[in-house]
């Protein structure tokens, strides 16, 4: 018996292990200028960051190894597209949705640079649609259903979850098969929606740089890009939030509901930015209502 426990010990360990390891994004990474890698991943105040990202990759939770098909989740942490929050706004999360029964994805998308990308203003919108590329094509080898692949993201990984929302069908992407890359569900949590004056001006320089053309503004604002067909979405703010205001959000709700897609904005009153899933200010953390949201669609 001593055997068989350990054995299954080492094997739920491997399990882990092999989830917890980074997977190549691609095989061959579109859009790239060859650069030294200089990724560097630290801890900055408790807080996991990662920089200078010029490999995209990605890390994948499966809830359990067995053959029923569970909906996923694709994470992208925030970090105003220059680092990115991998830890509170990644790994955490994934492990909460792995026990709601929900399979996840963090990606570690390319940091915006004109030294590593030709065009650094597509570059992680090409790995947020590679990503859901992925899960679509592996969905029966990762044990994912394919009709209920979420996006997920945090404050300018917000931003990136939104674009896919709206540009899921301007393929930046090898895609000769034309899988659709359309998230069924989108989840930002303070997210960073235009790149109007109220916006979050560090993001919009990192993406389309000091002086963007009118059209990289109308291409990357959201909430001008949003119709019937854009995806449902859970929105999560704080309103004293003074590093993205709440106006991101609310512009946002109001363009969906316009549309006539449905959306769910949860407020805190206090909270500010970058809480990740724990709001200290708060007796009711955003999970519970998102668990909430997800079993009302049919998700869970």
């Amino acid at each position: 018996m001593k055997i068989n426990i350990i054995s299954i010990i080492t094997i739920l360990l491997m399990t882990t292990t092999i989830q917890a390891q980074y997977q190549p994004l691609y095989k061959v990474i579109p859009n790239q200028i060859k650069v030294a890698n200089e990724e560097k991943e630290e801890q900055f105040e408790g807080i996991t960051i990662v920089s200078k990202v010029t490999e995209p990759a990605f890390q994948y939770f499966r809830v359990k190894e067995d053959n029923i098909k569970r909906p996923c989740v694709i994470i992208y942490p925030g970090g105003g597209y220059t680092i990115l929050a991998s830890g509170h706004e990644g790994i955490d999360i994934a492990k909460f949705f792995n026990s709601i029964g929900v399979n996840a994805m963090v990606v570690k998308y390319r940091i915006p640079n004109d030294k590593a990308q030709n065009d650094k203003s597509i570059a992680p919108l090409q790995d947020a649609q590679q990503a859901i590329l992925l899960a679509k094509t592996n969905a029966n080898n990762w044990g994912i259903d394919d009709k209920k692949i979420g996006i997920l993201g945090f404050s300018a990984g917000g931003h990136l979850a939104a674009s896919l929302s709206s540009h899921y069908a301007d393929v930046k992407i090898d895609n000769p098969s034309k899988v659709s890359l359309r998230p069924d569900f989108q989840i930002l949590i303070y997210p960073v929606i235009t790149m109007k004056d109220f916006g979050h001006a560090g993001s919009k320089e990192n993406l389309i740089g000091k002086d963007p053309t009118p059209e990289q503004i109308q291409y990357y604002s959201n909430e001008l890009n949003v119709n019937e067909q854009t995806p449902p979405a859970f929105i999560v703010h704080a309103i004293n939030d003074d590093a993205v205001p709440v106006q991101n959000a609310h512009v946002y709700d109001s363009a969906l509901k316009a549309n006539k897609v449905s959306s769910t904005l949860y407020l805190y009153e206090k909270g500010g930015h970058g809480f990740g899933m724990k709001n200290p200010t708060a007796s009711e953390q955003w999970t519970t209502p998102l668990t909430a949201w997800l079993q009302k669609r049919k998700i869970i």
